[in-house]
């Protein structure tokens, strides 16, 4: 019952991460790793955790989702479906040995991308405007990684919509509903996966939920910046913790 405790409390800290600034997946993960999940059936049951939250992130800005420049938002909503379906199976068919020795690289990704675009990435940098099928490749690419991953989609997906042409304020929203969408194809094979431990989700999802909703009235008063510090240190201090010790 502790154990649970602790993930129910990781739960309402990854919902509140992730609408304030994103990568709740960087709590998660590791904690259900500590609960004695291996890496595959921990990255599966915080996909499938997460997700509600996710759903209500996307219906709170569904208002300013929009196209990505010359690229329909109906066309992204179908990669961000087949991409996420195909990550998860790419999941479900990978040795657990090969994934855990991915983790520390994907999470080393994550928190680089993460780091890049919250404080090296100057405004307006960005020039070249990608045209409908580049929009296309790199929509589809993100949501087959979010798939199989998912740690990072929301910086991945903000980089990419920003440079078709979408302002930052639309391309948070529309990557919310884009999150939605890819993770649903991927709950949907999950939830058949038998590394899913439904205890764990459930008490994850439900901190989740509450942390999303008591992010959204702190939305304005946290300070963004030192939140962001402590989520690439978190991030850095998982990378390590997994080089060192790889969980098999």
């Amino acid at each position: 019952m502790l154990m649970y405790f602790f993930i129910f409390a990781a739960g309402c800290w990854a919902g509140l991460q992730n609408a304030l600034a994103g990568g709740g997946s960087f709590v998660t993960l590791p904690v259900l790793i500590f609960s004695g999940l291996t890496p595959l059936a921990a990255n599966i049951t915080s996909t499938v955790a997460l997700f509600p939250g996710q759903v209500l992130s996307g219906l709170a800005g569904r208002k300013l989702v929009s196209d990505a420049g010359e690229l329909s938002f109906k066309a992204l909503f179908i990669l961000s479906l087949i991409g996420g379906a195909a990550g998860a199976f790419l999941l479900l068919n990978t040795p657990e040995t090969v994934f855990a020795d991915l983790v520390p690289w994907l999470v080393l990704f994550a928190t680089g991308v993460f780091t890049w675009g919250n404080f090296f990435k100057k405004p307006g940098e960005a020039q070249v405007r990608l045209g409908a099928f580049s929009t296309g490749v790199a929509q589809f690419l993100i949501a087959v990684y979010g798939g199989y991953f998912g740690g990072g989609i929301g910086f991945l997906m903000i980089a990419a919509l920003t440079v078709a042409g979408l302002p930052t304020r639309n391309a948070g929203a529309t990557k919310n509903v884009l999150a939605g969408v890819m993770n649903a194809s991927a709950v949907v094979v999950f939830l058949r996966a038998p590394q899913l431990h439904m205890l764990s989700a459930l008490a994850l999802g439900t901190g989740a939920i509450l942390g999303g909703l008591a992010g959204a009235w702190a939305l304005h008063r946290v300070n963004e910046k030192w939140l962001r510090i402590a989520i690439v240190i978190l991030g850095l201090a998982l990378t390590v913790g997994l080089f060192l010790k790889p969980f098999k």
